[in-house]
């Protein structure tokens, strides 16, 4: 398994932006699906964009379509999730995940029991 390490959160205000990042400390992510999610308080843990192996293909919670934008770059074993216009359901712990998985194709899944590797969560605040 991955151990995976987020980073870039903070408290930000309404409109704002962040950019967390996702480093693997141990392993390489070229195998993987890489998927951010995120929990609020007192709500269940909810996808918000994965993006697959080969960086070619992602898929995005509809709340964040448009103003999230995932990319990786595997030469640096890091997943990034940019985050612009943000509002303050924004707000959550925001955990990277990582699925074991060789689907290169639309739509890679953002069920959190596909993914087996989790970080530890990184919290962004959005304050109006």
């Amino acid at each position: 398994q991955l151990q995976l390490v987020e980073s870039g959160g903070g408290l930000v205000q309404l409109g704002g932006s962040l950019r967390l990042s996702c480093a693997a400390s141990r392993g390489t992510m070229d195998y993987y699906i890489i998927g951010w999610f995120r929990q609020a308080p007192g709500k269940e843990r909810e996808g918000v964009s994965c993006v697959t192996s080969s960086g070619d293909n992602t898929n995005y919670a509809d709340s964040v379509k448009g103003r999230f934008t995932i990319s990786r770059d595997n030469a640096k074993n890091m997943v990034y999730l940019q985050m612009n216009s943000l509002k303050p359901e924004d707000t959550a712990v925001y955990y990277c995940a990582a699925s074991y998985s060789d689907y290169d194709g639309p739509f890679p899944p953002l069920i959190s029991n596909e993914y087996d590797s989790w970080g530890q969560g990184t919290q962004v605040t959005v304050s109006s």
